[in-house]
């Protein structure tokens, strides 16, 4: 947290330890708007650009419908209470200053707004108080013509979702995941987004399961040339790309299998915050997570018998070198050995009177040397 916010302890309405600048309170107190209808606009602390806001979107849902206008978060808070309805704010990277002030309307716990700022957590589901902060990863394929030992096959980001009675705040980090869509096509099912808030979450941890699915296929397609010029010997298949293909995958993983978790205490009977309905919804999604996390385990053990392959071959060819190395060193050495002999130059050797004797030795020396060749070619040294 920056050193000129300075935190104090207050009790949310949500009964969750909230964050509470000190520094810009008294501003905030003395600059309060009122609207019509009694709500309080909350302003822009110190350190926030009004015109670089990271909410990209905020709504207020009645009965499953959008309600037209444009509203401030804390405005729309008031009503949603107000109407038994709920709002549903969409960030965009934000920073500490502006996610403070959110946090202050909301009464977000001061933990799980440093989490959603610095956006390096694993998937999770915890409880502050009446509020749920549930963190996904998001996973999208990153397209490229060929696999080599830089390619980025994997893109991740994350997206957390705070879950309140009257709200829902979804915080994005990264583009593999816009939440765009997702709103839109939420807002289309009414009876659905009827459900109030958890339906949000259900909707946006749906979208990011079917990314794990369209991701785990992709990468299957890259398994599959991995393995293809892994295997074919006119194909070099650099260990490289192997170790590349492992470690994107690794980061993949990453993503799927810690979510495990968090959906199982979100279809467990315990979560009586839950609409029933939302819970079913909740199981499909488990149903697709575990597909998924079968195929990243079984991808990961095609990767390692891969590796293991390719280490196998490149073993194989390093012995396939030293042996002809040794064949042409055993043919080198039967001239070596002969002209050795000769070459001692004592005066009482055999045939050195001889007047054919050195045509005689060469012959020699080529015929047991093609012998030998010939020998090695049929035992594969050569």
């Amino acid at each position: 947290m920056s050193d000129r916010t300075e935190r104090n302890e207050a009790t949310s309405p949500t009964g969750a330890r909230a964050i509470k600048p000190r520094a810009w309170a008294p501003v905030r107190a003395m600059t309060r708007i009122l609207n019509a209808d009694g709500s309080q606009r909350a302003p822009v602390p110190p350190g926030v650009d009004s015109g670089r806001s990271a909410v990209m979107d905020s709504a207020l849902y009645v009965d499953g419908r959008r309600q037209p206008g444009d509203r401030h978060y804390a405005e729309a808070l008031a009503a949603a209470r107000r109407e038994r309805g709920f709002v549903w704010i969409g960030l965009h990277e934000p920073e500490l200053a502006e996610m403070t002030a959110i946090a202050a309307t909301f009464g977000l716990h001061e933990l799980a707004v440093e989490d959603a700022v610095k956006a390096q957590q694993r998937p999770k589901l915890e409880r502050f108080g009446e509020v749920s902060f549930l963190v996904l990863r998001t996973a999208r394929y990153c397209e490229h013509d060929e696999l080599t030992e830089n390619s980025e096959v994997v893109e991740t980001g994350q997206v957390m979702l705070f879950i309140g009675p009257n709200f829902v705040i979804s915080v994005r980090h990264g583009d593999a995941c816009r939440l765009a869509p997702v709103r839109a096509d939420l807002e289309a099912k009414h009876d659905l987004l009827a459900h109030g808030p958890w339906a949000v979450a259900y909707a946006v941890t749906d979208r990011v399961v079917d990314l794990y699915l369209e991701v785990a296929d992709q990468l299957e397609d890259d398994l599959d040339v991995l393995e293809a010029d892994v295997f074919d010997r006119q194909s070099s298949g650099r260990i490289q790309r192997i170790y590349q293909m492992k470690r994107e995958l690794v980061e993949f993983k990453r993503a799927v299998v810690p979510l495990q978790r968090p959906l199982m205490t979100l279809t467990a009977q315990v979560s009586r915050e839950i609409p029933q309905e939302v819970r079913r919804y909740f199981r499909d999604v488990q149903d697709h997570l575990s597909r998924t996390v079968e195929q990243v385990n079984s991808y990961d053990d095609l990767l390692n018998s891969i590796l293991q392959a390719r280490l196998a071959q490149v073993t194989v060819d390093q012995n396939n070198d030293m042996r002809k190395i040794a064949a042409w060193a055993a043919i080198a050495a039967v001239w070596t050995a002969i002209a050795g002999i000769y070459g001692m130059n004592f005066e009482n050797m055999p045939e050195l009177k001889m007047t054919y004797g050195y045509p005689v030795v060469l012959a020699l020396m080529l015929a047991i040397s093609l012998a030998l060749y010939r020998w090695f070619r049929r035992n594969g040294w050569l």
